[in-house]
């Protein structure tokens, strides 16, 4: 029976949802931009639709569906489509985004309107003999005038796993190993790719103990990487041989599993206080508690695969978290004899 696992596409659009900083690199590598790491990114509405529900009183009503795409940055918009293989819907498909962001920022006037269209380039995780260098929307008229919009195309495969790093274009990584699907599908030699996952792992580590990814891009990295490879190898012999060069099988975002978990243990606790409390300030109380114990389970997985010691990681949990030494022991022990 063969496993249903996000795609490519899916975990893309999950890191822009979720992670969208990260995509400011990727930006400026791509578009030739110098935007600092911490500027501002908005996601916006993009894909719009049609659909026919029923009202509650048993009629029927159009709305319009939306969902996440598109990045802004300062004024500028930006369309950024990953692909895993060519496709030949796929310009008048970045011409459906491109009208759709005009639409939300055009100007006009009596007699008069102006349609800013939007940045735009196509990623392609693989390469087939097909695979354009450039995409390109030609606007004819009927007056005989054409206007080409045009882009060059991200292409992975070309990128090395040192210039990705370099670059911090750590939306690429998760994609990285899709350059040896053939072989981990067919259970050959997949050495090429252990070493680059062990590359990569480590890297990630050294540019988290540098405070340049947070504790939840860091495991979040390494559980997108991990869908890819459930992705590709469907189970096979090779599966869990490259799962566990990121450290377990990660489906589920896992610092979203991780607080999950915490506040489901925090509300718990939080209505038992609140009997004596107020139940409102009870689960409030829980709520905020679970959100510290799921932070300080991931620190303490995170920091015991990095090999840290105990003292190390009170001080880290005291440091992130913002509580007592004896908190933090408390934490170190409920959480730190679950991993190895």
């Amino acid at each position: 029976m063969q496993k249903k696992t996000p795609d490519y596409d899916n975990v893309f659009k999950t890191m822009k949802s979720k992670h969208k900083r990260l995509f400011i690199s990727v930006i400026n590598d791509v578009f030739e931009k110098e935007y600092p790491l911490d500027t501002k990114v908005e996601i916006l509405p993009s894909e719009g639709y049609l659909t026919e529900s029923e009202t509650a009183d048993g009629s029927k009503e159009i709305e319009e569906q939306i969902s996440d795409f598109l990045i802004k940055i300062g004024s500028e918009v930006y369309v950024l489509e990953c692909q895993s293989y060519d496709d030949g819907s796929m310009a008048i498909r970045i011409a459906e985004y491109a009208f759709i962001v005009a639409r939300q920022f055009a100007t006009w006037d009596i007699g008069h309107a102006t349609i800013p269209m939007p940045r735009f380039s196509i990623i392609y995780v693989k390469r087939t003999e097909r695979t354009p260098k450039t995409t390109k929307i030609t606007f004819t008229f009927p007056d005989g005038q054409e206007v080409n919009y045009e882009s060059t195309n991200v292409i992975l495969e070309e990128f090395t796993k040192e210039y990705i790093v370099e670059k911090k274009l750590f939306p690429y990584i998760p994609f990285y190993i899709a350059r040896y699907e053939k072989d981990m599908i067919s259970e050959g030699c997949i050495e090429n790719a252990e070493r680059d996952l062990e590359y990569f792992r480590n890297e990630l580590v050294r540019l988290y103990e540098a405070e340049e990814l947070t504790d939840y891009e860091l495991i979040d990295l390494k559980g997108f990487i991990n869908t890819i490879i459930t992705h590709i190898t469907n189970g096979n012999k090779n599966e869990e041989r490259l799962v566990s060069i990121m450290g377990g099988k990660v489906i589920e975002t896992e610092s979203e599993r991780l607080i999950r978990q915490g506040i489901s243990q925090g509300i718990s606790q939080g209505i038992s206080q609140g009997i004596s409390q107020g139940i409102s300030q009870g689960i409030s109380q829980g709520i905020s508690q679970g959100i510290s114990q799921g932070k300080a389970q991931l620190l303490i997985e995170l920091g015991q695969e990095e090999g840290l010691d105990d003292a190390a990681l009170l001080k880290r949990i005291q440091e992130r978290i913002g509580v007592s030494l004896e908190q933090a022991a408390a934490y170190l022990e409920q959480y730190g004899k679950q991993t190895v």
